[in-house]
């Protein structure tokens, strides 16, 4: 009798362990299933490749932005271009003239534009005719990094249109030591 005793005891003793480990693991899996919906719906992560967003962004950043809010002047955006996911800075919003001078300076409807992100202005590589007037439904964008960023400067990236947003970056994710907001 007193082995059978024990042995149900063992038994009940298996059967809550074998319940509390299938809870833990439902537990992860509808965690696991929350942040990948938010981070598809509404937060998607990205890697930085390339230096034309240098100083605010490195190559091997990671970032988050969020989808869903409409981008101001001065906001890093990340958008499909050809293919690929590019970042770079919103300068200039549908219905406005920009030029750029010989030595980089930006401007906006004749204005200068204060550029205090941007450590080198630099006229690039551009393929465009200046002044450019950016279409209603979209936007014109360039990397901080001016002199080897490939922006709307480019025919190939052109005014980046609203289907093509993925999100305004806001949080540095990745590496740590610099974890943070992004401006």
């Amino acid at each position: 009798m007193a082995g059978e005793e024990t042995n149900g005891r063992q038994g009940i003793r298996l059967h809550r362990r074998a319940v509390s480990l299938l809870n833990s693991i439902s537990t992860l899996a509808a965690a696991t299933a929350a942040v990948i919906l938010l981070e598809t719906l509404l937060l998607p992560v990205i890697q930085i490749f390339g230096s034309s967003m240098t100083p605010a962004l490195y190559e091997e950043d990671f970032v988050i932005a969020v989808k869903y809010v409409k981008p101001r002047r001065g906001d890093i955006v990340a958008f499909y271009s050809n293919g690929k996911i590019l970042v770079k800075r919103v300068i200039a919003l549908p219905g406005e003239q920009v030029a750029i001078g010989r030595n980089g300076e930006v401007y906006i409807d004749g204005s200068p534009l204060g550029e205090p992100y941007v450590e080198e202005p630099s006229y690039g590589g551009c393929g465009i005719s200046f002044p450019y007037r950016v279409p209603e439904g979209g936007l014109f964008v360039l990397g901080d990094h001016r002199g080897i960023s490939l922006d709307s400067r480019s025919p190939q990236v052109g005014s980046v249109g609203e289907d093509q947003l993925i999100g305004r970056v806001i949080f540095r994710i990745w590496p740590l030591g610099r974890i943070g907001p992004l401006e």
